[in-house]
């Protein structure tokens, strides 16, 4: 039998890296001056042969996630610019009440407590077949989403598109996907927060294009853009404070369910699961 346990708080954040040897710095600072509890990371670049560098440097965290350059790796030698890839990281004090759920190279899907957490990468402007790809992927949400409607959620990410501009397709695509959710975006309901999230001094641009989005507004405690001393990312991390409740085992298990439809799930060490696909996924111990 399990006991009801309330937390006060639960702190979330979402952070493009646009590479992991520039984002790093930044997720260290969050770490000694905010301590979040989930990190949602887009764009680390990482191949799969380097994602252990996640659980390397962040040792007080188990990550959950994917390369985005397995299909690039397979055709020959790297060249050019790296790309893409997304990892979930979660404090090792939440594993007895973690499930990692799915992952696929632009979203990736945990359940902590009584919320389901989808970290999201959506194509930029420009990207070959960015219409369909946006199309696709919101589907597939929508699909876990009703899967797990029992649960509050936070999709939070890069969506490389600003919201506001209602005229443009994917936006459209977008907040259709939001409205038939019934998903609040955290810059309304935090106004004073609004400011841009991409800042490109060579471009000289900048846009807001991370959001997170919560099917319970009342539970969003607190949210806003961290502006950190040191960046090196064209991006800031935004972050949200959310009330939690969850169940407590009774029992002293440490270990996070791991529960992915991907065919043989392996372990933590970056096991090829499908011919394009590597996965992290946190060990049981």
């Amino acid at each position: 039998m399990a006991d009801t346990v309330c937390v006060n708080q639960i702190t979330v954040v979402s952070y493009n890296m646009h590479g992991f040897n520039q984002g790093y710095v930044t997720m260290d600072e969050l770490i000694n001056s905010v301590n979040p509890d989930v990190f949602l990371c887009q764009e680390h670049w990482l191949t799969p042969a380097n994602l252990h560098k996640f659980d390397d440097r962040f040792s007080n965290y188990f990550c959950f996630g994917c390369s985005a350059m397995m299909n690039k790796i397979e055709t020959g030698p790297l060249s050019g610019r790296p790309y893409g890839g997304i990892m979930v990281l979660i404090k090792k004090s939440l594993r007895s009440i973690t499930e990692t759920i799915h992952c696929e190279e632009r979203f990736a899907i945990i359940k902590i407590a009584n919320y389901i957490f989808i970290n999201v990468y959506l194509p930029c402007e420009g990207s070959k077949d960015r219409n369909l790809i946006c199309e696709t992927l919101l589907a597939d949400i929508m699909a876990w989403r009703e899967q797990y409607c029992h649960l509050k959620c936070l999709i939070a990410g890069d969506f490389n598109a600003n919201l506001n501009i209602v005229d443009n397709a994917v936006v459209k695509r977008i907040n259709k996907f939001a409205s038939s959710l019934s998903l609040f975006r955290s810059d309304v309901l935090f106004p004073n927060a609004g400011k841009a999230t991409y800042i490109s001094s060579s471009l000289q641009n900048q846009s807001y294009i991370d959001y997170m989005l919560i099917s319970c507004c009342d539970n969003m405690l607190d949210f806003s853009v961290y502006e950190p001393d040191i960046n090196y990312s064209d991006h800031l991390p935004i972050m949200c404070t959310l009330a939690c409740c969850f169940d407590r085992p009774n029992d002293d298990s440490t270990s996070a369910k791991v529960k992915c439809d991907i065919p043989a799930a392996s372990n933590y060490d970056g096991t090829r699961l499908t011919p394009s696909l590597t996965i992290y996924i946190p060990v049981l111990l």
